[in-house]
């Protein structure tokens, strides 16, 4: 069978989240992967990844986290365990290896996909295959020295697998904080390129910020309600950690163990890597969201008169004098570069028009105006948790709806 009810772009967590709701409402439909199931996690995370949200977060429909240890942080291959059994649990009709190229809307109605394994044609198409798809690597990458191995954050897994010599990070999101930690833990020389991510506590009177968080209704706010409206999904992601049962990542504290920080990084010269004097900006900048997270929840605290510890206000650990601008690769003995500057999302295989300037899919909680045609498991599509494990039930239950009430008016005709 090549035409089905609806098909789905992507067997991640998004994409078996549609399939379990279709199955509950009886929808014939095909889940098509370009890899295998969990190739992701399997494969682009380093060695040590652990979740940076609590276990009790994990709210995969029907499979909710049922371990022993809700506060605690899944380690990649537990979290690899957790998604095998939510995909057995699941058992959705997938298609894997099949690498949708083309998606265009048919005159008669509905979806022809064109595929690594054949022609497909849906009424109605679910994309769910994220919106982290191309690294992005600045072209003075290509500019660099021939002996010095450089790796996107993806293609990183440990300490070990570099080459001997110092490191340079550049970015300072969640993935390059807690790769410049894991490097720095095992005692490699680590030079940080530090960028515009915020950051925030791990525990914070008494609790885990996110518990308070959750308490607070947070990770119920929608993009339509939220203070930046839409602008909300150009937000950098807090750095923090799960690591050992849960940290703050503080670079200052870094700084003060021996790893160099420099600001952004600007230019190639030579041999020499250029950098903004912009080092104080960015941590005052990220100390600052911080400060005001916990004044949020002292707040809440205060207004809902809950016993709690008292809190501790933060001290820097660390401040950097007359920051340098300027490394030499060579003088610096760097031998490896771990680009941690994010992804650009790749839709150029959707031939549909519903894209805004940016390449951005438009939609309302991954409707599109293009009827029939769906999103799901983007970055704030509706909520914070739109994206991960804690918020994609809610997506995928919402989005299945409006596909259901369209297959039903499609059944009257």
């Amino acid at each position: 069978m090549t035409h089905y009810s609806a098909i789905i772009v992507g067997g991640g967590q998004a994409g078996l989240s549609a399939s379990y709701y279709l199955q509950q409402q009886d929808i014939d439909h095909i889940v098509l992967e370009k890899h295998s199931l969990t190739h992701t996690w399997r494969n682009q995370r380093w060695d040590a990844f652990c979740l940076v949200t609590p276990n009790w977060q994990c709210t995969l429909p029907g499979y909710p986290y049922a371990g022993d240890d809700p506060h605690g942080f899944m380690k990649k291959d537990q979290i690899i365990a957790y998604l095998d059994g939510f995909i057995a649990a699941v058992n959705a009709p997938v298609r894997e290896g099949c690498a949708v190229q083309r998606l265009v809307a048919r005159p008669e109605g509905g979806y022809a996909l064109s595929t690594s394994l054949g022609d497909f044609t849906a009424d109605q198409v679910i994309i769910a295959s994220g919106g982290y798809h191309t690294p992005i690597i600045p072209r003075l990458a290509e500019r660099l020295p021939a002996h010095i191995t450089q790796l996107h954050s993806e293609q990183y897994r440990s300490p070990q697998a570099l080459p001997a010599g110092n490191v340079l990070v550049v970015g300072s999101g969640q993935s390059g904080a807690q790769i410049a930690e894991d490097l720095h833990l095992a005692g490699r020389k680590v030079f940080l390129a530090v960028g515009d991510a915020p950051r925030c506590a791990r525990f914070h009177r008494g609790r885990d910020v996110v518990d308070w968080l959750a308490d607070m209704g947070y990770y119920d706010i929608g993009v339509d309600t939220h203070p930046l409206r839409e602008g909300v999904r150009d937000n950098t992601n807090h750095y923090v950690t799960g690591r050992d049962g849960g940290r703050d990542i503080d670079l200052r504290r870094f700084a003060k163990e021996g790893m160099q920080l420099f600001g952004r990084l600007n230019s190639l010269q030579g041999t020499t890597l250029q950098f903004a004097a912009d080092l104080a900006d960015k941590l005052d900048a990220a100390d600052a969201v911080y400060t005001r997270i916990n004044a949020s929840i002292d707040k809440y605290i205060a207004e809902q008169g809950i016993e709690a510890p008292p809190g501790v206000p933060y001290t820097p650990l660390w401040v950097p004098g007359q920051a340098a601008t300027e490394l030499d690769l060579a003088d610096s003995d760097i031998t490896s570069i771990i680009w941690c500057i994010g992804f650009q999302p790749d839709f150029s295989w959707v031939d549909v028009p519903v894209f805004n300037g940016r390449s951005y899919p438009g939609h309302t909680r991954g409707v599109t105006a293009q009827p029939g045609l769906y999103f799901l498991g983007l970055p704030w599509l509706h909520t914070w948790g739109s994206g991960r494990f804690s918020g994609i039930a809610r997506d995928a239950e919402y989005v299945v709806e409006q596909l259901v009430a369209v297959h039903a008016d499609k059944a009257c005709q």
